[in-house]
């Protein structure tokens, strides 16, 4: 969409109660900046096709960025997959600490990645890749079983993440125990959103083809 976009988008959550962001690339986070002091998680997302599909804040470098754009933490995948050039999660979790002076979300798609995560220095866990990796079923539903299940384990705060839709699901992220919830694209994605209420129409139930 661009930072142009993103930031009006931003403007209007935190008016509607949103207490942080989560962004995408230096230029999106340094326009949202811009206009409000609110927390921002940011993250660099750099193809799948790198390290083995570890995309999300892969290395120091790309935290380095998100860090000179202004993001308050930086996000990064907290599996135990291969990064590139070496590094290790806890090498980069260690100079993201040392070097920059901020917390760490991981993104985690287990009880497993969380643990391991946390064992590596990461100051929140996130259930943002569950269902989005080979070792994790795909579901149209958040998984707060995981959110549960890591608060039950991590002695850090748990960040639902990945698919909240309703406001029911909302409630039942803060149920099982989650320190705060990111909703994306139920807020950002106006194709996707308009998908989802489409679906729910006569038209759709004739043709399959629209939802």
């Amino acid at each position: 969409m661009g930072p142009e976009a993103m930031t009006l988008m931003a403007r209007a959550a935190a008016a509607g109660g949103a207490v942080g962001f989560r962004a995408e690339g230096a230029l999106d986070i340094a326009s949202i900046r811009s206009i409000s002091s609110l927390p921002i998680i940011g993250i660099r997302k750099t193809g799948r096709s790198a390290a083995g599909g570890v995309f999300i804040t892969p290395t120091f470098e790309t935290a380095a960025e998100m860090a000179a754009a202004g993001a308050d933490i930086i996000a990064l995948d907290g599996t135990a997959r291969p990064r590139p050039s070496g590094q290790t999660l806890a090498g980069i979790i260690s100079r993201i600490h040392g070097e920059l002076g901020l917390p760490v979300m991981a993104d985690t798609d287990s009880v497993d990645s969380g643990l391991y995560a946390e064992d590596a220095g990461a100051d929140v866990v996130g259930t943002t890749l569950s269902g989005y990796t080979t070792d994790t079923g795909v579901s149209d539903l958040p998984d707060v079983e995981l959110v549960a299940a890591l608060v039950a384990q991590l002695d850090h705060p748990v960040i639902a993440e990945g698919r909240y839709w309703t406001r029911e699901e909302v409630a039942a992220a803060y149920s099982a125990g989650a320190f705060s919830v990111v909703v994306g694209s139920a807020i950002t994605n106006p194709m996707m959103i308009t998908r989802r209420m489409v679906a729910a129409t006569p038209r759709a139930a004739s043709n399959p083809v629209l939802t």
